[in-house]
């Protein structure tokens, strides 16, 4: 048993798990970062290995698709969708249903942290400015881009990082993944609006949001060719990071909006937690300690490559160490039909639980913070709990469904 490399494991996923180290100003990406860096120092793995270690294609893709979405969100996007939404002379349980509709399928196509990161400060903008609690919007609008994001491959990092190791379909995918999606948020409606029924008005003071300016043309290219990607991953032969670099070089070739403003809105931070993890799981992996895991956990009833097994880890992991962390350590026991659906919905329904259960969460309660809403982890889990609860079962027992068919 390499103990070296064991102690860099724990090291890094005790770190997802805290998200930091006591004492220290690091953060879950400095942590893998650091993990990664001790086992080159170490000459556990080599420079070249470390290299091999990152997988190309999901960081190109999800880099092309980052760029996009910085497109929408400098284009005034976001801020147009969200500032008619909110001034639609609707009842609040109508508004709701009409949030939850807007904002899964953005977050099923652009990626859930960006559409939350850019919808959230206008959205409490649009409920003071009608009298209304903006706290139950912000949860919907939190849980139903976490929902609806589960229904493809590019709808958060986790299933783009499934899609791209276990090559799967795009289509087939979203057939395997629409029907829990859709009840899911539809569970999701009748949680929130169960829990809010008496509280939808709250008088608060008006608070502008800072956002950028609606620009048609941007917002129409943008359009245009989020358009030709998707349908380009459905029909053409090409590999998805090809395509969406292609589309990213697209939108990078532009005459006013500056690649410096459009490069400043890519996640670098999560591309860089990519590759730290990339490094540390394929250490784990090398050293043979990873496959007598699974084989002790198969001795003792607990085999991961069965569906039942893999959802159940998936779920438990995702609310310890965050879901993108517990995705790579799984995907090895990735082998039965059914297991990328499996990963990416578990994986992403399960992020609702707590507020640290995905970055859409946290990226909700800190922008609603920056504005005095407060949202404490009681409020969220009374309203994440439910919702939680019911779409993984809807989305267990679509699975069971569809294995048993």
């Amino acid at each position: 048993m390499d103990t070296t490399v064991l102690a860099v494991f724990l090291f890094v996923y005790l770190g997802m798990i805290l998200g930091g180290l006591p004492g220290l100003a690091i953060d879950r990406t400095g942590i893998a970062l650091l993990g990664a860096i001790g086992l080159l120092a170490a000459g556990r793995i080599s420079p070249e290995e470390a290299r091999d270690a990152i997988d190309v294609p999901t960081m190109g893709l999800l880099f092309g698709l980052m760029v996009v979405s910085a497109q929408f969100r400098l284009g005034g996007f976001y801020t147009k969708v969200t500032r008619s939404l909110a001034a639609a002379e609707v009842s609040p349980e109508s508004l709701l249903a009409a949030l939850i509709a807007i904002s899964a399928p953005l977050s099923a196509l652009l990626a859930n942290d960006i559409i939350c990161l850019a919808m959230a400060p206008v959205l409490i903008e649009g409920c003071e400015r009608r009298g209304l609690n903006p706290v139950p919007f912000l949860l919907a609008l939190a849980c139903a881009s976490n929902v609806g994001s589960a229904a493809t491959l590019i709808g958060n990092p986790q299933n783009m990082l499934i899609g791209q190791s276990l090559r799967l379909s795009f289509g087939g995918y979203l057939l395997e993944a629409a029907v829990p999606t859709i009840l899911g948020l539809a569970a999701t409606w009748w949680v929130i609006a169960l829990q809010f029924r008496e509280r939808w008005h709250l008088s608060l003071p008006v608070r502008e949001a800072e956002a950028p300016p609606f620009d048609r043309w941007q917002s129409g290219k943008g359009l245009g060719v989020l358009t030709a990607l998707i349908v380009a991953f459905f029909a053409a032969p090409w590999p998805r990071e090809v395509l969406a670099l292609a589309a990213a070089g697209l939108l990078l070739t532009s005459r006013k909006m500056a690649t410096r403003s459009i490069l400043g809105l890519v996640d670098w931070h999560l591309l860089t937690l990519f590759a730290g993890l990339f490094i540390v799981n394929k250490a784990l992996e090398t050293s043979g300690l990873l496959a007598l895991l699974m084989e002790q956990l198969a001795n003792a009833g607990a085999d991961l490559k069965h569906p039942a097994w893999l959802f159940g880890a998936t779920v438990v992991l995702s609310n310890l160490v965050s879901n993108v962390p517990a995705t790579m350590l799984l995907l090895p026991a990735a082998t039965h039909p059914l297991a990328g659906p499996i990963l990416a919905l578990s994986s992403t329904l399960a992020g609702n639980l707590f507020i640290v259960g995905s970055i859409a969460n946290i990226i909700v309660v800190d922008q609603a913070a920056r504005m005095g809403v407060r949202i404490g982890w009681r409020e969220h889990a009374r309203v994440g709990a439910p919702v939680t609860a019911l779409t993984l079962a809807i989305a267990a027992g679509w699975l069971w469904l569809r294995s048993f068919g």
